[in-house]
């Protein structure tokens, strides 16, 4: 009977050397974002990583130690050939787990989670988004895989006859099951982590405070598998804080309850034409105006000296269609929630286009390329919106990148629907030069403008701002320039010099600029320090229009001098308060704060706190809708 449990200790060393050797792979590859961890602190990943490392080493091994347990009983060839099946079929999904953490870490900085599935269901994406670098060295490291576990496989299960159990009488059949039961239940415990009340979590493997340490240390199948229970997955009530709901309804209320009249009116007139520019990714520390990077937005930097900059803006989320949703319905996410993939939800909420259309205004949202990710085309179709246009509306012979057409044809195009209206327009467009794959034009036929950290995208920012540029200044030969009012927010953080962790709150910290010739002049190169959110956006802009903001439950209107200032953000399997003392990041299954950026506890205490009951209200009305 010991020789099936010698079996089952292989095959949990056999899965833990496979989930080291990944390990060394992607250090290898991201050596220079391990720039701050010494060698001490990176070995230690392999320490810590234990107990993840056997736990899902338990649970990869249940099935083919089955297959393995039946070859000591029968003579059946098969039962070998069932084993290195499946054993071979885990390697397989295993690798390409790993070989896309890898490659994806690059540009996402954080492991695999559920938003992985929304780009599988849309496979053309994927092939769209990624460059011939990232195909490449995805088939490089799934090769290199591939080809070690199944050596190591061979070494520690050698094609040799197994020596069968002499049996002799029937009750010693029962050995067989026997056997199986007692394995599964310790396979079944190290997948728990012992008898302990609370189940093992992926905080058992965090310790340090360098999120890409933790990232190496915490298993990679186990962190996506746990992904994936949790992928489209509307009730997290295992992850939301315990507060008194009666309270923390009362105290949200409370917020919401400032005196909503005031005189700050930036517009001259209340009827402007609106062009949205949601701009793809813009991070608010890549912009010289913003942050310490400089250089690379002169164009943007410049408008921003005649329209009214909001410098403490944070994006609700980590994607395009919870920024988008955010920004015209004025409505929070949760975390691991997107709302504009459940239409019998966001159908509930409003939007700033049927405001305005109400008002007169013809309304229009245009992006250059692929509208099915995130349902964000089902999303402003469904709210009524007159035109929705993507890539299949460009021409034909444009030059394009992989994922889009260029910025720069974006802006002619949206031009042209511009002139075609004959009233008042609400006129959206979002960019996408600034995303992956970053197939864009040399900017100006110059080259790289930027190298090292995070270079591609700083070199695609640079052009973006070109076009942008470019556009504004094409936008002031047509008469209805003199009345259009421009909104140019980003629907979400990207990683920048210096700013690469999405676990910390800056990460989220975009851009947010009022301009135009309807700006009055005594507000133009003003900068407002209020602390708000992209959901903030809807309740100012209706509120400058005289309309009702009323209308946008969540949504803040950021130039009533007494406005709350705060903002929350969904992070990565987890979620983040922003205050004008500072702000702080919490992940919800290591249950650790990630971020935290008050100087004073109280005032952490606080956030804390108040972050707690603003998620358990939001979470409330979610699940009502």
């Amino acid at each position: 009977m010991l020789r099936p449990f010698r079996d089952a200790l292989k095959l949990l060393l056999f899965w833990i050397v496979c989930f080291d050797i990944h390990r060394i792979l992607f250090t290898i590859h991201h050596f220079g974002k391990l720039k701050e961890a010494g060698l001490g602190e990176w070995f230690l990943a392999f320490v810590y990583s234990f107990r993840l490392d056997l736990a899902t080493a338990a649970g990869l091994s249940a099935i083919p130690f089955l297959f393995r347990l039946f070859q000591y009983y029968t003579d059946w060839k098969w039962w070998g050939r069932l084993f290195r099946i499946t054993l071979i079929a885990s390697i397989l999904f295993l690798v390409l787990v790993q070989a896309g953490e890898i490659v994806a870490y690059g540009e996402w900085n954080h492991k695999l989670t559920s938003r992985v599935f929304m780009h599988l269901s849309h496979p053309d994406e994927v092939a769209r988004t990624a460059n011939y670098s990232m195909i490449f060295w995805y088939v490089l490291y799934a090769l290199i895989q591939l080809v070690i576990y199944i050596f190591l496989s061979r070494k520690f299960f050698k094609k040799r006859p197994i020596e069968k159990a002499n049996i002799r009488h029937w009750f010693e059949w029962l050995a067989l099951p026997l056997t199986y039961v007692i394995t599964l239940f310790l396979f079944f415990m190290s997948l728990r982590g012992g008898f302990q009340p609370v189940p093992l979590n992926i905080n058992a493997a965090s310790y340090s405070n360098k999120a890409v340490v933790n990232d190496i240390s915490i298993n990679s199948l186990y962190f996506f598998g746990k992904s994936y229970l949790l992928y489209n997955r509307s009730e997290i009530d295992a992850f939301i804080p315990k507060v008194d709901k009666k309270v923390a309804r009362q105290e949200v209320e409370k917020w919401y309850s400032y005196p909503k009249k005031h005189t700050n009116y930036f517009l001259k007139n209340n009827r402007p034409n609106v062009v949205f520019i949601v701009l793809e990714g813009w991070s608010a520390e890549a912009i010289g105006s913003l942050g310490p990077n400089k250089g690379a937005t002169p164009n943007f930097d410049k408008l921003t000296k005649k329209g009214v900059l909001f410098t403490n803006i944070y994006a609700t989320g980590t994607t395009s269609e919870i920024g988008n949703s955010s920004i015209f319905s004025g409505h929070y996410t949760l975390p691991e929630v997107s709302i504009s993939m459940q239409p019998e939800k966001h159908r509930k909420l409003h939007c700033l286009n049927e405001d305005m259309e109400a008002w007169g205004y013809h309304s229009s949202y245009i992006f250059s390329g692929d509208l099915k990710y995130g349902n964000i085309g089902g999303y402003f179709m469904d709210h009524g919106f007159d035109v929705v246009k993507d890539e299949s509306d460009f021409p034909s012979d444009l030059p394009r990148g992989k994922l889009n057409f260029y910025d720069r044809d974006l802006y002619k195009f949206l031009i042209r629907e511009i002139n075609k209206n004959k009233k008042p327009f609400l006129q959206c467009a979002f960019t996408g030069s600034t995303h992956a794959p970053y197939d864009q034009p040399a900017a100006s036929g110059k080259g790289k403008h930027f190298n090292g950290e995070e270079a591609d995208f700083m070199n695609s920012l640079v052009y973006a701002d070109e076009c942008l540029g470019e556009f504004i200044r094409n936008c002031k030969k047509y008469p209805w320039y003199k009345n259009t009012l421009f909104v140019f927010v980003a629907d979400h953080g990207h990683a920048s010099p210096g700013m690469v962790d999405p676990g910390r709150g800056k990460f989220y910290h975009v851009p947010l600029l009022f301009y135009g010739e309807p700006i009055k002049k005594s507000y133009r190169g003003k900068r407002m320090n209020v602390v708000g959110s992209q959901a903030d956006i809807a309740a100012t802009l209706i509120y400058q229009m005289k309309g009702k903001p009323a209308r946008y439950p969540y949504s803040k209107d950021l130039m009533n001098p007494k406005v709350p200032q705060f903002a929350f953000h969904a992070i990565i399997r987890g979620y983040g308060w922003g205050t004008d003392k500072g702000n702080f990041t919490y992940y919800m299954e290591q249950k650790i704060v990630g971020d935290n950026t008050f100087t004073d506890p109280k005032d952490f205490k606080r956030a804390e706190k108040n972050c707690s009951y603003f998620l358990n209200t939001l979470y409330e009305d979610y699940k009502k809708l």
